[in-house]
């Protein structure tokens, strides 16, 4: 019998951890590749990709919430993701059509199948520990990432072949460790509509579209105001604050919730905003809003991009979650690639940073509002602890 550590078997951990991890550091890889070959003010090309992601991902999600075999589904899909990485060694990144066909096989790659695979995480771990999971993935998917950076080459065929093994050694393991009991059938079927009518995942979804709209806005004003060199090491810094604190805030979001743990990033970006907003040409100004930044992206990688979805779907199929969480994601790095840089060079720097920190203070109302998914028994039961720790400490000092 395998050992439980998240309040499932290590079997279910590692293929969770093998799934995701292996996705999203492909999909790193893949997009810093299509960077090198695609001009950034190449509109035809982010819309390609990125249209192709987010129309696959809500298609994804509707064949798998109604397919009593996501599993196969999503070995297909990696099997895909193979195939489409193998591609690459026949792009022209002088042609125009061959960088418009990667373009949509990598968004395909990545959109069509991610809905599926968060929500096999959550068909196969417990709510009160989903953060704690979520928050390890994480952390191992940054530092797969900065790994894959540092060994980065620029030859296509060497990138096409490393996306290619990863995604395959990916899908091998995924397949010999899946825990073999299926959980598919068992799963309730959910509209659209129905979600977008449930007041808690509104409550939750417009903080994070306020905060993808205008998150994209600090990459083309970092650039414009200091050296590449330093944004270059800031990125790093960045990097490894949000790997190490998606660990402490999974953990938190598990001890203290959902709701409280989000709330603290949003307060705390902002005053980071806030300070760029007075100080734009300051460098302390720049490491604090680095290292906020980075804990931040943390906390929001846990709550918005692994957690909050599966724990509004109460049962239910989250895929369709899934799909409707991720759009503001795909919609923001769009933003960054395409019009990003022009709104860094007419835009000054001081009314941008002083916008961003005021919507990131008003994104905080919602959620205020927002109900706390983590089940009140497991906060009750934290806050009966400490009270009886607190007990033992007050007995203790009196006798």
């Amino acid at each position: 019998m395998l050992k439980k550590r998240f309040g499932i078997s290590l079997k279910a951990e590692l293929a969770n951890i093998v799934l995701i991890s292996n996705t999203l550091i492909w999909y790193s890889i893949a997009f810093n590749v299509l960077k090198t070959i695609i001009n950034e003010t190449s509109t035809l090309m982010w819309t390609a990709h990125f249209m192709t992601a987010t129309f696959l991902a809500i298609v994804g999600s509707i064949i798998t919430d109604k397919s009593s075999k996501r599993t196969t589904f999503l070995m297909v899909w990696m099997t895909f993701g193979i195939v489409s990485s193998l591609f690459l060694i026949l792009v022209d990144p002088s042609n125009t059509l061959d960088v418009l066909a990667i373009s949509f096989l990598f968004g395909m790659s990545f959109g069509l199948g991610l809905p599926a695979s968060m929500a096999y995480f959550v068909d196969y771990t417990i709510i009160e520990n989903r953060g704690k999971l979520g928050g390890l993935i994480l952390c191992i998917n940054g530092l797969g990432t900065v790994l894959f950076w540092i060994m980065a080459v620029n030859n296509i065929i060497l990138q096409a072949l490393t996306l290619a093994i990863w995604r395959g050694c990916g899908l091998i393991i995924f397949a010999i460790i899946k825990p073999s009991k299926e959980l598919e059938g068992k799963r309730k079927s959910i509209s659209f509509a129905s979600i977008l009518n449930q007041r808690s995942f509104i409550l939750y979804i417009i903080p994070w579209i306020m905060f993808s709209l205008i998150a994209y806005l600090s990459l083309p004003v970092q650039l414009k105001i200091l050296d590449i060199e330093i944004v270059k090491f800031f990125s790093i810094i960045e990097s490894i604050a949000a790997g190490a604190f998606a660990i402490v805030g999974g953990f938190l979001s598990d001890t203290i919730g959902r709701k409280r743990i989000t709330i603290t990033g949003f307060i705390m970006l902002g005053l980071a905003y806030a300070l760029l907003g007075v100080y734009p040409g300051n460098l302390l100004s720049w490491y604090f809003y680095t290292l906020v930044d980075g804990i931040a992206w943390g906390i929001f990688y846990v709550i918005f991009i692994i957690t909050i979805w599966g724990d509004l779907s109460h049962g239910a199929s989250s895929d369709k979650y899934y799909a409707l969480g991720g759009l503001p994601y795909f919609v923001s790095n769009f933003l960054r690639l395409t019009i990003g840089s022009h709104i860094a060079e007419t835009v000054s720097a001081y009314a941008i940073f002083s916008f961003t920190a005021f919507f990131l203070f008003l994104a905080v109302l919602p959620l205020m509002f927002a109900p706390e998914t983590l089940p009140e028994k497991k906060l009750r039961e934290r806050e009966l602890r400490e009270y009886i720790e607190k007990a033992k400490k007050i007995k203790e000092k009196f006798t």
